[in-house]
């Protein structure tokens, strides 16, 4: 049985090979003439040639852009507040009782409360699934509005 399967596929195939192979000849004759060539007007080819060439936009590198964003004056120069202002932010918003020093306990509150939220099921460790949605959210990619 196995043998007839065989020689059964091989025949499909010898005659497919053969219809592509006729039909590959069939499509070597030109269809349609070739299109005439283009014609402008007087007053369309001096406009034309009367544009001036727009400017050329240089890429900004990786370096100007990061220091661009952290230039948030945009004064040309980065100060030492510029620079440490989101540190401050992340740092306040772990400093809960506000007198500037931070201890392990007002550290770890985060941490212990992440690890309490992530454990559904209360057993005191987490599995896969659980584990998955302390991951940091995605960062938000900025998309070409073009």
């Amino acid at each position: 049985m196995a043998r007839f399967l065989a020689g059964a596929a091989a025949c499909f195939l010898l005659l497919t090979g053969a219809f592509l192979l006729w039909q590959s000849r069939a499509a070597q004759a030109p269809l349609l003439p070739d299109a005439p060539p283009a014609r402008m007007a007087g007053p369309a080819l001096i406009a034309q040639n009367s544009l001036p060439t727009p400017p050329e936009a240089t890429p900004k590198s990786r370096e100007e852009k990061r220091f661009s964003r952290a230039d948030k004056d945009k004064n040309g120069r980065i100060e030492r507040e510029e620079l440490l202002a989101s540190r401050r932010k992340a740092f306040a918003k772990l400093d809960k009782n506000g007198n500037g020093t931070l201890s392990f306990d007002e550290w770890a509150v985060k941490t212990i409360d992440k690890f309490g939220r992530a454990d559904k099921d209360k057993s005191g460790w987490l599995n896969a699934g659980e584990y998955a949605t302390t991951a940091p959210p995605p960062s938000k990619k900025r998309r070409c509005s073009c």
